[in-house]
Order: structure tokens, then sequence, then C-alpha cells
């Protein structure tokens, strides 16, 4: 069938809606028809070349939700009308990681950048004008209509507006378990998260919910020092220089807890900065990522080594997104976890262009697609 999607044609390059072709769904494989996508600097990520495409055309997007319109033969466990969550990290529920409870860091994420089917880097579920199309993540959430694997989706209740439930599918979850799962924020800790977009302010929301007596919130941007204020800050900086200094005035001049990383374009400078906030045996989240090929870093190995602090990597902020997704819904539908405050705009895909610019313009939390 034919949809309407969001594409890259080259690197560096903008994203433009286009008329692309989706497969019918094959055994183990949804048809799902789009209600919504976050606007995630992932995404820009890969229109800048900071990270690969695997193949030219590039339909983009990894942060969706929607209902399932065609499900595939012999492929158990969904129906047609059933509403879903991405998860833009698949999980196939068998190998070592996912057996062990690392579903983040499941075998089948080895595949992601061919932008092909998991099991056949030749094979794709997009074509433009009878040429092959990338999808993000397996994912392509940019189109109005998307062919995925099981993998990749999880079941939620109906309930839950599919606009926000599609939050959860990367930035909720990123942020949230950077804090709680990466992180082990504990009662009474402080806490640094250095930048306070998509991901941060859900780390913030993380560490609130951890428990942390103190959350510094450290952004240039005014709207979002507000906002992080509103949902579990107990303070916001503009410069980490400033939150180290009040980490410490916290602390009987330890230094904070934690510090967990979350700029949109992270360089190896803030990752320094970032463990030099935290005190002895502290611990530093990376959590956002920029230029890939991007070797070096100004980390203090000196304070590293000899005051034992932890520099730790997160992805999916360890998330197991087939139990985690579902337990983050509960925890909005309960008024715990604040999701509908994230939204700062919605557009419509024609306008996804201007997504993107208001996110480089500092003026979105997170920007929503949201389909017809």
């Amino acid at each position: 069938m034919k949809t309407r999607g969001a594409v890259l044609r080259e690197v560096p390059g903008r994203y433009e809606v286009v008329e692309l072709d989706v497969d019918d769904p094959r055994p183990g494989e949804l048809r799902v028809k789009m209600a919504a996508t976050g606007l995630c600097h992932s995404d820009d990520h890969h229109a800048t070349g900071d990270m690969r495409v695997g193949i030219l055309p590039f339909a983009g997007g990894h942060e969706g939700a929607g209902i399932v319109e065609a499900v595939g033969p012999h492929t158990p466990g969904f129906a047609e009308g059933d509403h879903v969550v991405f998860s833009f990290l698949p999980a196939c529920g068998r190998c070592r990681w996912c057996a062990t409870g690392h579903q983040n860091l499941c075998d089948l994420g080895a595949s992601l950048g061919t932008n092909a089917r998991w099991e056949d880097p030749t094979s794709f579920r997009l074509s433009l004008d009878g040429q092959p199309v990338g999808q993000m993540c397996g994912l392509s959430t940019f189109c109005e209509y998307t062919t995925v694997s099981t993998a990749s989706a999880v079941k939620i209740p109906a309930h839950i507006p599919l606009e926000i439930a599609c939050l959860t599918g990367c930035g909720v979850g990123t942020g949230w378990g950077a804090a709680v799962n990466s992180a082990e924020v504990r009662p009474g800790q402080t806490v640094i998260v250095m930048g306070v977009g998509g991901i941060g302010i859900n780390a913030v929301q993380g560490a609130a919910h951890a428990g942390a007596t103190n959350v510094i919130a450290v952004d240039p941007v005014g709207f979002k020092r507000e906002t992080a204020l509103r949902l579990g800050a107990t303070h916001a900086v503009e410069s980490i220089k400033e939150a180290a200094a009040l980490g410490r005035e916290m602390t009987n001049g330890q230094g904070a807890d934690a510090a967990i990383v979350t700029v949109g374009v992270t360089t190896g400078e803030h990752v320094g900065r970032a463990l030099q906030a935290v005190r002895k045996a502290g611990t530093c989240v990376v959590v956002g990522l920029g230029d890939v090929r991007t070797k070096d870093g100004d980390i203090p190995l000196t304070e590293l080594v000899l005051y034992q602090k932890r520099l730790q990597g997160s992805l999916f902020g360890a998330s197991a997104p087939t139990a985690d997704i579902p337990a983050q819904l509960q925890l909005y539908a309960d008024g715990v976890l604040k999701l509908d405050e994230l939204i700062t705009n919605r557009y419509p895909l024609d306008d996804i262009a201007q997504g993107f610019e208001d996110m480089h313009a500092g003026r979105n939390i997170r920007g929503v697609v949201v389909f017809d």
C-alpha cells in the first residue's frame, strides 16, 4: 500500500515528506497506522551525519505509537485494533541479554545500522519509486503507516492517549531509567541533570521518584529550567559550573552523588565537567550522543581512578521495554509520572521540518507529530 512519510535523501540533509510503498506484514510483523511520533535528537543526529545511515533514502522516526492495522500470517499475540508503542530497541526475548533482563542490549540491536529487516540486510519494508528505503531502528515512525517486527512492539491499554504513550518509546525510558537504573539514585542523594530537553526532563522525574533530596537541573534555556522545577527539580541553573558548586554546598564540599549527561549534542568536555562534579565513588551517567566518530574526550583520569568514580554509559536507560513501558504508563495513569507536560508543540507531518527548527532553537521540551 501507499503511505506518506518523511525521509532523508542525503546526509547532511533535511527530512522531506514523500509518498512511499510499504510492505504487507510477513510472519512476525505488523502494519501499524501511526497516531503520533516524538521528534528526538537522535533523528536529527542522522540528518546531520553525527550518526551513520545504513542506506539512503532513509525514513526517520523511532519514538512512536499507533494502532495495528494488519497482522502477518502465523503471528500470535497481536490482533487488528491493538494499541502499541514501539520500543526503539527490539527485544527478541531469547538471547543472553533478554534472558538476563537486559532487553535494551538485545542481540537484534546489532542489525539496527542496516535499516533493513533484522534477518536479511538486503530486505527492506519501504520503497520509493522502486528503490529500497531504510527504516530508522526498523520503525520509521515518521510515516503514516509502517510495517515493523513484533520484537519492536509493546501492547498497551486502549485508554492511554497514543500521542502521550509514544513518548515512552524512547525519551521517557531513556531519561527516567538513566536516573533509576543507571545512576541507581537513592533516597536522600544529590543529583545533577545536565541538559533538560526531552530526555533530561525525564531524568529529573526519575531522580525525584527515586527519592533524591536535591535534583539540580542544568540548562541554558530559561523555560526548560522552569519546566524542570515543575517536574521534580529542586534547583535549576544555567551551567554545570554553577551546578557543581551548588552540589558541593549541599554535601559539605563532597560533590553530587550522581551527574547525568543528557545534552543533545554531547562532547567529551560535557562528560569531563560532569565527572568532576560528583563526589568520591560518585557516578557520572552519559546518555547523550554527539558525533559518533569522536574518539577522544576531556576525562580527568586522576579523579576517575584515585577518587574511584564511576563513568557509566546508559542505553535506553538500561530498560526492559516490554516491562518498563507498561509500568511507566501505569505511573502516568496513577498521576505519578508527568507526560502531558512534556509536549511543548504538536505538528502535522508536513511541518516536521519546523519541528526540528524549534528543537534546535530550544523552543521544545518535546515536539510531537500527530497524524490524522
